[in-house]
């Protein structure tokens, strides 16, 4: 059934809480990008589920990611946000045991039926909850990465990622590419204009947002730090998993754009201004990311979305009608 060695913390806890281990099932989750392994515990009395999330702090990045998802879960938690509860953790061994949020996310109920815009408007309502509010007493300390995502992490992490990662290493084309140079900076500074004090997810997308009983939940939030409004609405509405058709695109950017207005009505124009831009940079990002894993992680299936990710990188390019993104266009028209 399982082949998870617990260790003896673990054990005790679940002892603690009336869950022996030798009654219980461990199911192992399928994973996504992530090194972190989770496993449903299944009891064998008529009892809740829960996840065990597993990433033993082998190096310093993970001991500050593991931190991250502690501090930040509980804290988005007590704002009201729709995160699992964290019920027990040990940091130094590098384990979570949390509320099972189910199986269904937002790509398999968007999959299943003909309109999925009524769900991703109750996930807009809880986004900009946690934008906004999760915002105040932020402590930019629990951030496993970056403090705030602003120019450097956009330039580093998004456009050269994509020039290193898929440019170069994916396709396997040339290692040098000056004439990209100045469409970067200028994107770039573009999305750079957006107010980044509020509080982003950083990966806003169908697989990190479950569905159960017509109620919504947020996962992997582990990333969060503080940024602009749009950037993880163009997460979400860009994302490659769901199909969804530019119809239904816009009617989701629409929706936001309407609690936006209901939240403070001046934040409308200079949104609507930089959104295209940092809708471009997560485009950036997420082929990057793709080709990564497929090339460096051998997860092949990731690969399957990238001809999308194009697509909608071409289409929102040409969308801006600037001239100054001409030639990355151009290459993208070129190779899509």
């Amino acid at each position: 059934m399982t082949d998870i060695k617990l260790n003896n913390t673990v054990k005790l806890f679940l002892k603690n809480i009336g869950l022996f281990p030798e009654g219980t099932i461990f199911r192992k989750l399928k994973g996504d990008g992530s090194k972190r392994n989770f496993w449903r515990i299944i009891p064998t009395q008529k009892t809740p589920c829960l996840v065990l999330m597993v990433n033993p702090p082998a190096s310093e990045a993970e001991e500050r990611e593991n931190y991250s998802y502690v501090m930040i879960g509980k804290h988005l938690r007590n704002k009201g946000i729709p995160l699992p509860e964290i019920f027990g953790y040990n940091l130094e061994e590098g384990w979570v045991i949390m509320e099972d949020m189910g199986d269904m996310s937002l790509e398999k109920y968007a999959s299943s039926t003909e309109d999925p815009v009524s769900i991703y408007k109750k996930v807009l309502e809880s986004l900009l909850l946690l934008q906004t509010e999760g915002a105040r007493n932020f402590d930019t300390s629990w951030c496993c990465q970056t403090r705030r995502y602003d120019y450097n992490v956009m330039r580093q992490y998004e456009a050269d990622y994509f020039r290193d990662a898929f440019l170069c290493l994916y396709l396997g084309l040339k290692n040098e590419w000056p004439e990209l140079e100045a469409p970067f900076n200028h994107l770039t500074e573009k999305a750079s204009v957006a107010d980044n004090n509020y509080l982003i997810h950083r990966d806003f997308q169908s697989r990190n947002i479950m569905v159960r009983e017509s109620n919504i939940g947020f996962i992997d939030w582990q990333g969060s730090r503080l940024g602009p409004l749009g950037y993880d609405l163009a997460s979400l509405v860009i994302d490659p998993y769901t199909g969804l058709s530019f119809q239904q695109r816009y009617r989701i950017y629409k929706y936001y754009l309407s609690l936006i207005s209901e939240h403070c009505a001046s934040l409308t124009a200079p949104f609507e201004e930089s959104f295209l831009y940092l809708a471009i940079q997560r485009n950036l990002q997420i082929i990057g990311a793709f080709s990564y894993l497929t090339k460096k992680m051998n997860k092949i299936y990731f690969e399957a979305y990238i001809p999308a990710a194009l697509k909608t990188l071409s289409w929102l390019l040409g969308s801006t009608q600037d001239p100054q993104l001409s030639p990355l266009l151009d290459l993208i028209d070129h190779l899509k």
